[in-house]
């Protein structure tokens, strides 16, 4: 076969795995929307969502089921990015959103808006009643957000000094991450019970807190990455072949690397910030899809993203399905998922090098 006609049965096939993974997100997302602890019948969610039903079943799909679907869609398409990014740019296949300590920053500052701020020592004690009165579900994804940020800008100002070495950056990230949960630890420690319950709820990854403003502020932050990964994704597929290469084409390494890894924190920074932690989605939709379509990032960044959506879709429709009345948080089925993964990648012979 020439390269030619080589050249048009990639092509062919990566246009089929596209589709066939557009015609899955559609299914699956639709889906979802008929799945949950109502007990609704298919009949009356389908006649809530075309705007009939009682008000509580189209409250039931317009205000908890619809914001959800789309948090999944959102969320999973750029934590799955960004572990796609991180990848390439620390030259590691471990590599994760969580690799800069984003998560651990983040649920750091969420335990110090909730314990400290909200409903924990300096104010409502263990009077349930007055925390759910000082709880602001913003606040505390703000105070998430804003940590994760300053943990994203202390790693890279620090790696800044040694030129962003990528084994630098990995490790300065595990090190601040630490730090973050020393720190979470100590909170948790002097809460009362309200404030400790509420924190650990807050720290599972759950897509039910989705909201429409909340699905618009990520859809954005996610848009803006991944309009800016496509452009560069030239650049990206040439830092395959090592730093050397990039910068003989032109290719300013360092910034490339600092603006990339600055974009991918503050997706994860704003998906963890509104949803909790969901790991795991960044590494395994990252390499399945490395390991179908190889390693052009003009293809496997919108492959990642649909991968990223497609799994997280199942992992919530999966939850909800075995909450016996109440969803599982997603994060720990997404974990369960993931983690023999992991552990087939570290064992697996190209994840031994």
């Amino acid at each position: 076969m020439n390269p030619i006609q080589e050249m048009k049965k990639r092509k062919k096939r990566n246009a089929l795995v596209i589709v066939f993974l557009l015609i899955a997100v559609l299914i699956i997302s639709v889906v979802c929307l008929f799945i949950g602890s109502s007990n609704m019948t298919f009949t009356e969610a389908l006649n809530a969502l075309l705007g009939g039903g009682t008000g509580a079943q189209s409250r039931i799909i317009w205000k908890i089921r619809v914001p959800r679907v789309l948090a999944a869609l959102i969320a999973g398409a750029g934590l799955s990015v960004s572990g796609l990014i991180m990848q390439t740019t620390l030259n590691n296949t471990m590599a994760s959103p969580s690799t800069l300590g984003v998560s651990n920053a983040a649920v750091f500052g969420a335990n110090l808006s909730i314990i400290a701020f909200a409903g924990g020592f300096l104010s409502t004690g263990n009077n349930l009643n007055s925390f759910d009165v000082g709880t602001n579900p913003y606040a505390t994804s703000v105070m998430a957000f804003a940590f994760s940020i300053l943990s994203i800008l202390l790693i890279l100002s620090l790696c800044k000094v040694r030129s962003f070495s990528p084994n630098i950056v990995v490790l300065a990230g595990i090190a601040i991450g630490s730090v973050w949960t020393a720190a979470t630890t100590i909170l948790q420690f002097y809460a009362t019970d309200v404030g400790l319950s509420a924190a650990v709820v807050w720290s599972f990854g759950d897509l039910g807190r989705a909201t429409y403003r909340t699905d618009a502020i990520m859809a954005v932050v996610v848009l803006i990455g991944i309009v800016y990964f496509m452009m560069m994704s030239w650049k990206y597929n040439t830092l395959l072949s090592g730093d050397a290469t990039a910068k003989t084409m032109g290719v300013n390494v360092e910034l490339l690397r600092f603006v990339s890894l600055l974009l991918a924190s503050m997706i994860t920074a704003a998906c963890v910030s509104f949803l909790g932690v969901i790991g795991f989605v960044g590494i395994i939709c990252p390499h399945v899809t490395k390991k179908i379509l190889g390693q052009d990032h003009r293809i496997t960044i919108p492959v990642s993203c649909l991968c990223g959506s497609l799994l997280l879709l199942l992992a919530d429709t999966l939850s909800r399905s075995m909450g016996s009345g109440s969803a599982l948080p997603v994060g720990a089925i997404t974990s369960l998922l993931g983690a023999p993964f992991f552990i087939s990648i570290i064992f697996s012979k190209k994840g031994g090098h």
